[in-house]
């Protein structure tokens, strides 16, 4: 992959410099510099980019690294601590080791750190004493845990291990190889190297700090343990994990998947199901709803702690009885895969680029000021947009007030503590204090939040007969939508939407024979119908638009190629 050179252009901050392609895991490409004021002092990249000599210099670089080819033996064979004198002065005991979960992040120089970043290089190298894992004793409460299916996405390893009562857990690599996802004719080159080196931004103990916050806040979390697979592991017999996992440090949680989990944080749950089977229950049946109060406070702990990557894959939904309406389900979000908490890229000049807006913009950096909640919250946005549809502007304050007050210091004092020591000399203190700050900036962040979710919301109804109750005034617009199938109590949805905040609101039908009932002037609408005969009372309503996907009888234009024939909307893409 060739480098560009600079080039000089004439232009006016800030479209004078682009990095568009200076995404990191790096892209690298042409940086074009122009004419702007002078840096501040919180400038630093940028005023180093004023330099022609500069950037002449990354042209040359991006040209050598071009040329570079991807490591063969890139991760550690072993993460226990080489040498008899490291042991020495570190013993161990009988079952447990000294151990490193990644020392080859950190074997760069100075300029290296300066220009890719320092991440958590440190925290990757620091030796921390871990117990060796035991497929007979490593859960003393699960009991003996059989292996039975080896899994994992395109960069971590993970084992779903089987206990003696049938509930599922899980060990999962801490180190990560982003190798498959680079194409087949690329993974000889510099690229598999930068992938793999950006797995060090991520902080591999971040996920041992969380179950004291999420227990504080009421959110369900896992339990998370860190253990050393030996060398000589042959007992991790499914498929090749045995190869794949020896001499590697991972982490053992519980997963919540099933209707053989017993929690004590949900007790009356009766069964846990993944993102996919949630939408779809909620979108068969307004019986079925989410904990939206429950899933906000969640939310409100993924923005404190930096955890960007929440899409929905991340999520398992707990069934629970609604008690405000027997014979109706409610479900509670549980969060798990807390892999990117604490991320910290954007410490190096490839890194401080390939995070700005027009780049890579959802890798966000955990810092003490929370600067860009919409990247920050972005991949979560359809769990968002579904699971907490209702939720207004006070809902939002009142969850930041409530996360506040049930973090105090010494919460957040005992959650960092939870690092291994030598990763607590080395980040403790510093996340500690970010935490507070992060803490006192939630009802500011919460507002933000919540006018991101107010600008283009949409609203879903279900499978089965719904009534759309539209009243639109110049300053508001009140939603309400009524079901026969849940017999005389039939509004299960309402919420009012303020012109000021919103721009468009979407309606969608679903399926069966819905009803749009529009009156007044004010919001913009887009209606989706969905399948069935669906009607719009009146059929002329002002400042309504159908989309593509409307069904039934709604007046939308015919198709005119093969493309633009209607198909039944799938509410299940919308990721």
């Amino acid at each position: 992959m060739p480098g560009h050179c600079a080039r000089h252009i004439a232009q006016p901050w800030p479209w004078g410099l682009r990095a568009a392609e200076s995404a990191y895991p790096f892209r690298l490409a042409c940086v074009e510099v122009g004419n702007r004021p002078p840096a501040r002092s919180t400038d630093y990249p940028v005023f180093i980019l004023r330099s022609g000599t500069f950037s002449f210099f990354c042209g040359s670089l991006a040209l050598t690294l071009a040329s570079g080819c991807a490591r063969k033996n890139f991760f550690q064979a072993d993460a226990r601590v080489p040498g008899p004198g490291a042991t020495a002065t570190r013993p161990a005991a009988p079952d447990s080791v000294w151990a490193v979960a990644g020392r080859h992040y950190n074997r760069h120089g100075r300029f290296f750190n300066w220009f890719i970043g320092p991440h958590h290089r440190a925290v990757w190298a620091a030796p921390v004493q871990v117990t060796v894992f035991n497929l007979a004793s490593a859960d003393k409460q699960a009991g003996p845990l059989t292996p039975t299916k080896l899994g994992g996405g395109f960069q971590s390893t993970s084992l779903t291990l089987e206990g003696p009562d049938g509930r599922s857990y899980v060990i999962r690599s801490l180190d990560k190889d982003p190798a498959h996802i680079v194409p087949a004719w690329l993974r000889g080159t510099f690229i598999t190297n930068a992938l793999r080196d950006g797995t060090s931004a991520g902080n591999p103990y971040g996920a041992l700090v969380v179950p004291p916050l999420a227990q504080a806040l009421g959110v369900p979390h896992t339990h998370p343990r860190i253990f050393y697979v030996p060398l000589s592991e042959t007992a991790l017999t499914v498929a090749d994990a045995n190869e794949r996992l020896r001499g590697k440090l991972v982490l053992y949680e519980e997963k919540y998947k099933g209707k053989r989990v017993r929690s004590a944080q949900l007790p009356q749950a009766r069964t846990f199901i993944d993102d996919e089977e949630m939408r779809q229950r909620i979108y068969t049946h307004p019986a079925d709803r989410p904990d939206q109060q429950a899933l906000l406070r969640a939310r409100l702990l993924d923005v404190l702690i930096g955890d960007w990557d929440r899409h929905a894959g991340q999520w398992q939904w707990a069934e629970l009885p609604d008690p405000a309406h027997p014979g109706r389900r409610r479900y509670a979000p549980v969060p798990k895969d807390r892999d990117q908490t604490f991320y910290r890229i954007s410490d190096g000049l490839v890194g401080w680029l390939g995070t700005r807006k027009f780049t890579v913009r959802h890798l966000v950096s955990f810092k003490q000021h929370i600067r860009d909640v919409k990247a920050l919250t972005g991949q979560g946005r359809y769990v968002d947009q579904r699971g907490m549809p209702e939720l207004t502007r006070r809902d939002f304050a009142a969850a930041a007030r409530y996360v506040q007050q049930h973090l105090p210091d010494s919460t957040l004092a005992r959650a960092v503590r939870r690092l291994p020591p030598a990763v607590y000399a080395l980040e403790g203190p510093r996340l500690y204090d970010a935490l507070r700050y992060r803490r006192d900036q939630l009802p500011a962040v919460a507002q933000k939040y919540y006018l991101l979710k107010a600008r283009q919301p949409i609203v879903a109804g279900t499978d089965q007969p719904d009534f759309f109750q539209v009243r639109r005034t110049r300053d508001s617009t009140t939603v309400r939508i009524y079901s026969r199938a849940l017999g005389a109590d039939s509004l299960y949805f309402q919420r009012t939407y303020f012109t000021k905040e919103t721009r468009r609101l979407t309606l969608e039908g679903l399926g069966s024979n819905d009803i749009f009932d529009i009156s007044g002037r004010g919001l913009r609408l887009v209606l989706h119908g969905g399948a069935g005969q669906d009607v719009v009372r009146p059929a002329d309503a002002p400042r309504v638009e159908f989309g593509q996907e409307a069904n039934g009888n709604l007046d939308v234009p015919k198709p005119r190629t093969e493309k633009e024939k209607l198909k039944n909307y799938d509410r299940l893409e919308d990721e």
